[in-house]
């Protein structure tokens, strides 16, 4: 679990009630209540089709839910969203989407997109970071999976967003890829307070990072509660099932 103090870190800034989506018809997610304070690490934890991404979405203000509302920083979320807002809130996917450009100008251009200047000197100490000191003029097109997914998670975190959402940043990635990438991770949240939602199917990422888990099964969301409780004393047998592996999905 994330040493960072730990449940509780801030007030609410997420509130879901009775939230639901729908595609063609069929419920896809079913969230009665959800609550993400401000400064935490969630993990969202279940099987392939559980409705962990669409949820993500809805966070990410990508789409707008079919029944139920959604709250952000206390105001509800509408289709009018200022896009001052939305750009609080950043997402690195499974597949990074790269520009075809170099390492510098895919890293910069979250802040060229938002009219800043970029301080000298600014790239280099994300590469750096991300242990990729010397690759700013290498074209993204020739970086390895993981080296494109460090550069990735460096073009989302050097704009400071207040929520980062992460769906399965470590899919297929090698051990040193992924202890790189989740070592940043904690770091943002550690020393810039970033709200960190992050979905997974490694159970055992979500304890090495998450200061809370949820699992959501079929759309809907079960237990949630700190990481230590969730792994050593699920309250649900659900909970418990999905961890020794015993469901069938």
């Amino acid at each position: 679990m994330n040493s960072n103090d730990t449940i509780g870190k801030g007030d609410v800034l997420y509130r879901l009630n009775e939230v639901r989506q729908e595609y063609n018809g069929r419920t896809v997610l079913d969230v009665d209540q959800l609550e993400i304070h401000r400064g935490e690490i969630l993990a969202l934890v279940g099987p392939s089709g559980a409705g962990k991404s669409t949820l993500l979405r809805l966070l990410n203000f990508l789409e707008p839910p079919a029944m139920g509302e959604i709250r952000f920083d206390g105001v509800q979320i509408s289709s009018g969203l200022p896009l001052q807002t939305r750009r609080r809130v950043t997402t690195v996917f499974q597949s990074p989407g790269l520009l075809k450009r170099t390492v510098r100008a895919n890293i910069s251009y979250g802040l060229k997109l938002r009219g800043l200047e970029l301080p000298n000197g600014l790239v280099e100490k994300w590469l750096e970071r991300m242990g990729m000191a010397g690759f700013g003029d290498y074209a993204a097109g020739k970086l390895s999976a993981g080296e494109a997914q460090r550069v990735a998670l460096a073009r989302a975190l050097v704009t400071q967003p207040d929520v980062l959402l992460l769906d399965e940043p470590t899919a297929n990635l090698d051990p040193y890829n992924v202890g790189i990438i989740e070592e940043i991770v904690r770091e943002a949240n550690r020393e810039q307070g970033t709200t960190i939602v992050l979905v997974t199917h490694n159970v055992f990422q979500a304890r090495r990072v998450a200061d809370q888990t949820a699992l959501l099964m079929e759309g809907r969301l079960g237990e949630l509660a700190d990481t230590d409780t969730f792994f050593d004393a699920p309250k649900s047998s659900q909970t418990a099932a999905f961890l020794r592996g015993d469901l069938v999905y």
